[in-house]
């Protein structure tokens, strides 16, 4: 890879790395709030989470993959459907590697940290290979 190509990919992996904080972020407050208005864990964690994706898609097709944003209409409603096929990919892998590290034996806040990580990582490839390719 060129070396202007090279910086390229740094710069838009440290864009999305912003825009998985930032999405992260809107996750938790909308998880805190729904919490303080009573609703139930697993709803207020399921709302925190699908607003944590729709942050996500905003912040990446602005910001991250501009470029490879599809033009409105059927090809933009297939990449957004795709976007969150991803993110439920994502969140399948975070389940299976928590549930995999505990029963190996380790604390589940590591094994948590552990499923961010190649979560992460994984939603990062098929997003840039696959969604906004």
């Amino acid at each position: 890879m060129p070396p202007a190509a090279h910086d390229q990919g740094h710069a838009v992996l440290l864009r999305y790395t912003i825009a998985s904080a930032i999405a992260l972020a809107g996750d938790y407050a909308i998880f805190l709030a729904l919490l303080t208005f009573g609703l139930a864990p697993v709803a207020a964690s399921a709302l925190g989470y699908c607003s944590g994706i729709a942050i996500h898609w905003i912040a990446s097709s602005r910001a991250v993959f501009a470029t490879g944003v599809a033009p409105a209409g059927p090809a933009r409603s297939r990449q957004k459907a795709l976007f969150v096929v991803t993110a439920l990919a994502g969140l399948i892998l975070t389940g299976a590697t928590v549930t995999t590290g505990t029963l190996a034996g380790f604390d589940p806040r590591a094994a948590k940290l552990a499923a961010v990580a190649i979560s992460f990582l994984v939603t990062w490839q098929l997003r840039r290979r696959l969604v906004f390719a």
